[in-house]
């Protein structure tokens, strides 16, 4: 890579470190469309650019959580007992989710993309709020929920806050515990998608240099280094905002994005 994009990359990953620990959102949200963006300008197969950005935005989630989450749980706000909960179905749904991603072509993965995140948006900025004596469910709910969360975010190349977030939030939780906890999910989430990822991938033929199944590893690299290194700043952020603000920002940041997906997706 020259060094006009390894510096683009590492601006990019250092954004999107940030509004992981902000939005715990672990980033996905704010990558798929900019390395969309950069893929599409290194003349990469028009059928393989949405793919490839969701799979790559997916890995690099692995390192920006562990760097997100342990700002988060020095404050606190980590709800382990809810991760634990949530993680056995969160590893079978990111699981499956690329692999249904795998049998779609890019513009309906884009769309899928900007309808799922747009959907999340709207959620988090109607703020409707739950009954008084709403509380998460029992474990097997927490089990079903975590697949769903699981699966949603393989497919899209995110950290599954926003539906985690959401999720959380309409159980009652409090919105800094919800982010700090999604932080957390986005290591399992990021883990076995990544995997599943590179098995699925692996399959398709004539993937660019310098790939390893959909992951493409010189973006992942450098966007992993940027990430890593902002995300504990987003974290500490997040603990000063208001609850009220910190949804606004969450809910128009995902706007923006569903938004751009949706354009590709019908061009």
């Amino acid at each position: 890579m020259d060094i006009t994009l390894i510096i683009a990359l590492l601006a990019l990953g250092a954004a999107v470190g940030f509004a992981a620990g902000l939005l715990g959102i672990g980033g996905g949200m704010l990558l798929v469309p900019f390395i969309t963006m950069i893929l599409a300008a290194k003349h990469f197969p028009q059928e393989l650019v949405i793919h490839m950005a969701i799979a790559t935005s997916l890995a690099t989630i692995m390192f920006t959580s562990i760097s997100s989450v342990r700002a988060h749980h020095a404050r606190g706000a980590v709800l382990w007992r809810v991760v634990k909960l949530l993680a056995p179905g969160i590893l079978i749904g990111s699981w499956i989710g690329p692999w249904i991603g795998a049998q779609m072509d890019s513009s309906t993965l884009a769309a899928a993309f900007g309808i799922f995140v747009a959907f999340s948006a709207t959620q988090m900025l109607i703020d409707k709020k739950p009954a008084a004596s709403r509380d998460l469910p029992s474990a097997p709910g927490m089990f079903g929920a975590g697949g769903v969360i699981g699966m949603l975010a393989g497919l899209v190349g995110a950290g599954g806050g926003f539906v985690s977030v959401p999720f959380m939030t309409w159980c009652n939780v409090r919105i800094h515990n919800a982010v700090a906890t999604s932080a957390a999910l986005g290591f399992p989430i990021a883990l076995a998608g990544t995997l599943s990822n590179i098995y699925y991938g692996m399959r398709v033929p004539e993937l660019p240099s310098g790939s390893l199944g959909y992951i493409y590893l010189p973006a992942l690299l450098v966007i992993s280094i940027g990430s890593v290194t902002t995300a504990p700043f987003g974290a500490r952020t997040a603990h000063k905002l208001p609850v009220r603000s910190l949804k606004k920002v969450f809910a128009f940041t995902l706007y923006s994005l569903a938004a751009y997906m949706l354009y590709k997706a019908l061009s």
